[in-house]
Formats: structure tokens, sequence, C-alpha cells
């Protein structure tokens, strides 16, 4: 009632409103909130998880979903991983790597404080020294990342290593960051970005599949040595690929016949919901997507307990864990209809 007097811990219970409950399915992601996630945002959390064990959990990050907060974005995934991730751990899980806002796909977290120290040190790899152990080492140096994107143009080689510095510029009297070439930048400060690439497949409606592994991990490497170094921005990143999407140009739908089996081009336009952010659309969505990762068991080498060096004697061979998730609608869509011209 209004007029009792709450004692010192007593509970209260505030209806969510149908608004607040509600989870948007625009573009696959979660609505606004507030900092402590509701039933449905927890619920919506969960299945984003890909795999859990002691020490790590894998999210399928959906785009949209800034994966670091600051003070007007509260709904950033460290923010909602803390309070709907802990899956009866006393404290959440925490970040140990990135992507981007727009872009989507594998998400790691430490649950512990001990194993967010060792992906730290894992993913750090210009900082990280050689341990005694060689199987250790050489289960290190099989960590990778892979990313699919769709770029607007071909690389020149079909695959190769993008050696290209990068620097950080800051416009729009100090507002605006953005990250160059370092060569084209003529600055001191730069950071070592290195990416391998290679293309997936042919050339269709001016754009191409090409796959993306990341050996240094810095802010928008990939985006910028698709756009500057390969010349090939990614579809749906205006930010360093807008000279091109001024003159963007969406994919026309194609269906197959029934009886011939090859395809066609609708001569109507499509108003399918399904199209927004892909390449049927006409302002698609980022197509950048960390599909597959490969990193030591964690897990298994803190189990083992030894002490010793930096991080244990090593008195067995760590095993790798493997994972791979799905693209994004948008993807799909865009990867579904390139596919069709090749029948």
């Amino acid at each position: 009632m209004h007029d009792e007097v709450m004692n010192e811990g007593a509970r209260i219970h505030i209806p969510v409103s149908v608004a607040a409950s509600s989870i948007s399915k625009r573009f696959d992601t979660i609505p606004s909130g507030t900092l402590y996630p509701n039933a449905d945002e927890i619920a919506y959390l969960q299945r984003l998880v890909h795999y859990k064990d002691s020490a790590i959990l894998v999210l399928n990050k959906p785009p949209k979903l800034p994966v670091k907060g600051n003070l007007p974005v509260h709904n950033s995934m460290d923010a909602l991983a803390a309070s709907a991730l802990t899956f009866g751990y006393d404290e959440g899980p925490k970040l140990v790597h990135r992507l981007d806002r727009e872009s989507s796909g594998i998400i790691l977290l430490g649950r512990t404080k001990e194993s967010v120290d060792h992906l730290q040190w894992l993913f750090n790899r210009n900082d990280r020294a050689k341990l005694s152990d060689k199987d250790w080492n050489d289960a290190c140096e099989a960590t990778y990342q892979r990313y699919w994107a769709l770029v607007i143009g071909r690389p020149k080689e079909n695959e190769g290593i993008i050696n290209a510095p990068i620097s950080k510029v800051t416009l729009n009297d100090g507002k605006t960051e953005r990250v160059i070439l370092a060569h084209c930048s003529r600055l001191e400060a730069s950071q070592e970005a290195i990416t391998e690439y290679r293309v997936l497949g042919p050339t269709i409606n001016g754009c191409s599949w090409i796959e993306l592994c990341p050996r240094t991990s810095r802010k928008h490497q990939l985006r910028v040595h698709c756009a500057e170094a390969l010349g090939t921005p990614i579809v749906g990143d205006y930010k360093y690929g807008w000279f091109v999407h001024s003159k963007w140009k969406q994919m026309p739908r194609v269906d197959i016949e029934p009886k011939s089996g090859k395809p066609y081009k609708l001569r109507r336009p499509v108003g399918l919901a399904v199209q927004k952010g892909s390449v049927l659309s006409k302002v698609p969505l980022l197509h950048l997507h960390c599909r597959e990762l490969v990193l030591p068991n964690i897990a298994k080498f803190i189990e083992s307990g030894k002490e010793g060096s930096e991080f244990g004697e090593l008195m067995f061979q760590p095993d790798l864990l493997r994972f791979v998730v799905s693209m994004p609608s948008h993807m799909k869509i865009s990867w579904n209809l390139m596919s069709s011209y090749l029948v």
C-alpha cells in the first residue's frame, strides 16, 4: 500500500509491461532497455549461447547488438551477459575480444578470472611470450578466427596476405575516430595489421564472397583492409565504403524455374520483409560475420591444476576446440541468392 513503510531487505515486485517484455525481431536484435535484463532478454541471450563449459562461453552475436557499452548504451553484450549468463556462477562472464556493433558471429567470454587471464593472453598475439611447453605453444599457434564477408568487386589475387599497418585519426573536432592505412596518414603512430584472405567463389552482380583470417586484432582492421588495401569494401560498410555505396544497385531477386531448374530474374519489384539488410535491399546491412574459431581447451588446462610456470606445467597435450556458427538472416539471403545464379 502507498502508506506502508518498507523494512530493510524487503522485496517489491514490479510487473513488466507488455512493451518492455516484447523482443524486437528486426535484424534479430534485442530492444534497448535497462542495464538489468528482464526475463525475455535473459532467455534471448541464453539462446545465443553456442557452447558452454566451466571456463568459457561462445555466443553467436547478431548484428546491431553492441558488444561494449558506454554511458548511452545500456543493452550492450558485456552488460547483459554479466546478468543473464551467470549459469550458477557468482559473477557473470567477461568479454575477451570484440566485434563491431554491425558485425555478427562468434563472441568469446571467460567465465572465471583464470580463464579471462588465459584468453586475454592468448588473443594478445603481439605481446604473447613463448612458454616452455611445446605442446601448449603449438596449440596457441593453432588458434585462429575466420570471417566471411561479401565485398563489392573482387580482389586482384584469389588469395594472399595483407600486411598493411593502420593508424587512428580524429575528425570533426575530436568527435569522430577513423582508422586508415598508416602510409596514407603519414603519422609515426601506427599498429601492425596482418590479414590473410581468399576468394570463395565467382563474382556475381559485382560482388564476391571472401574469407578473412586476421593475424592481428586491431579495431576495424578487416573493414579497412578490404576497403583500402584490397579496394573491395564490404557490403553495408558505409564508413569505409561510402564512395562505392553511393552508387549501390540492389541485386534483383532470382527464382528457380520449376521445370528447367534454371534461375530467372523477376521483373516485378519484391517487397518482402525478408529482404531487409540483404543484397536485395536498397540499404544493405554490413556483411561481415565471424564464422569460425579454433582455440585450446582452456577448461582442460585449468582443471589440470598444475603449477610451476606462468600458466602451469602442462603435462598433457592440450586439445583444440573448433566452433562454427551460422550467418545472420540478411547474409543467408544474400548467400542463397548469389548461389542461385550458379545453378
